[in-house]
């Protein structure tokens, strides 16, 4: 999902065994790019900020820079979220209804992810909303969060995964969601950016009836 910014801390993402030396490495460097990143596309603008550049701030080289972020929009988009929200979905209530469900799935999960208040998730969510190619590439990877929660959804209600409405249902409060940080960022982030998603959410639910 790509209106976040940082790993989710909620209990459904707790690790389970301790990673390995090599596997904390791999944080410890994807973590520094990112870090690096959003400090001079902070200081200079996305599109003056080189790879080279990044890779040299973050104290690795432009290969590995590419290995772990294949381009660098995959610097900003790239998250672990799905599985969180994976994980939610199918903890909700069998009985609950789709839509309540997934409203209820992002929530929780939003909620964990925005508490922080993250200065990288604030950078994060300006840079889709101001570079066009970062707001394109975002709805791609809203798309395969969609396909994730139709899947879950499809489990959960015996429907299939290509199912019009559950497709609906899932993009649309998505979108509601993305659109909601989006209008967060434009009235400056002084607000709780949960307040916009709750009532963006809240819309959905009363039938977009304003």
């Amino acid at each position: 999902m790509t209106v976040m910014a940082s790993a989710p801390t909620s209990p459904a993402a707790q690790p389970g065994p301790r990673l390995g030396l090599r596997e904390r490495k791999k944080i410890q460097t994807r973590q520094a790019i990112r870090a690096a990143a959003y400090r001079l596309f902070e200081e200079q603008g996305y599109d003056a900020t080189p790879v080279d550049q990044i890779a040299e701030a973050a104290d690795v080289s432009p290969s590995t820079v590419f290995r772990y972020f294949p381009t660098k929009e995959d610097i900003v988009l790239t998250d672990e979220h799905d599985p969180l929200l994976g994980a939610l979905l199918r903890s909700r209530p069998v009985d609950e209804p789709p839509l309540r469900a997934i409203r209820n799935t992002i929530l929780e999960g939003m909620r964990d992810i925005l508490g922080s208040d993250s200065p990288e998730m604030r950078v994060r969510n300006r840079l889709i909303r101001d570079v066009p190619s970062l707001r394109a590439r975002s709805g791609e990877g809203m798309g395969g969060t969609a396909r994730l929660l139709c899947t879950v959804l499809a489990e959960r209600t015996g429907r299939p995964e290509n199912d019009l409405e559950l497709r609906v249902a899932a993009t649309t409060v998505l979108a509601a969601t993305q659109e909601a940080m989006m209008v967060w960022v434009d009235e400056g982030q002084t607000g709780d950016p949960l307040d916009y998603l709750h009532r963006a959410l809240d819309l959905l639910e009363r039938g977009l009836t304003l």
